[in-house]
């Protein structure tokens, strides 16, 4: 299940009545969230890219570009042909820069997703400092304890990290696959996003709803 950007507001991150870890763990649910959503949209801007590039390609392999590229360029050949060919290869060079741009963004994302995990070990650390192993008796919203926030900010993290390792292998070779196949394989993994599986969407849902930010 999806959040829609409005179900976490600056009102509900601003709850003077939470205070200390739970206030920190509120925060960071909807940092989560907010990551979640710029996620989604660079996954958009870096399909479209991909998907130009697959189109320039079309089934040709690259090496088949190159050799047209280099005999464009022969004396035998006529002179109109080179612009053409120059301009075409300067365009899938240009969405290659533009994916290439998304992925950057994305390793921008999962960076600050490390911090946020980071924060969230922190508080389960204090949490086990304070209270012993065995936590607080009460829980910090709901049900859930510092442990299974933790848990639950290692779960997100392990996911977004595999997902930008297929992301950047993609990028690597999209324009050099041999095959139109290979490259609607590529395309098709992109935009599926396997690593991103509906218990990465689950796990992110639970934690709107034990914070508060979406109702239960």
């Amino acid at each position: 299940m999806e959040v829609s950007p409005g179900d976490v507001t600056g009102t509900n991150r601003k709850c003077p009545a939470v205070t200390g870890s739970s206030r920190k763990i509120k925060d960071n649910a909807a940092d989560w969230h907010n990551l979640m959503v710029k996620w989604e949209k660079l996954n958009e801007d870096g399909f479209k890219a991909a998907g130009s590039m697959v189109d320039m390609r079309g089934t040709r392999p690259q090496s088949d570009q190159l050799l047209v590229l280099d005999e464009s360029s022969s004396p035998s050949s006529p002179s109109s042909a080179l612009p053409q060919q120059t301009g075409g290869a300067a365009e899938l060079q240009d969405e290659c820069c533009k994916l290439q741009d998304v992925v950057d963004k994305m390793v921008s994302v999962v960076k600050k997703m490390e911090r946020l995990t980071a924060s969230q070990q922190g508080l389960h650390d204090l949490e086990a400092f304070q209270f012993g192993l065995e936590g607080r008796k009460c829980p910090l919203f709901h049900s859930w304890t510092a442990k299974h926030f933790k848990e639950s900010s290692c779960f997100l993290l392990e996911s977004f990290s595999q997902e930008l390792k297929l992301k950047q292998t993609i990028v690597q070779e999209l324009a050099h696959a041999a095959t139109s196949d290979l490259c609607m394989v590529y395309l098709s993994c992109w935009l599926h996003q396997p690593f991103i599986t509906p218990q990465t969407r689950l796990t992110l849902e639970a934690l709107l709803l034990e914070t508060g930010h979406n109702p239960l």
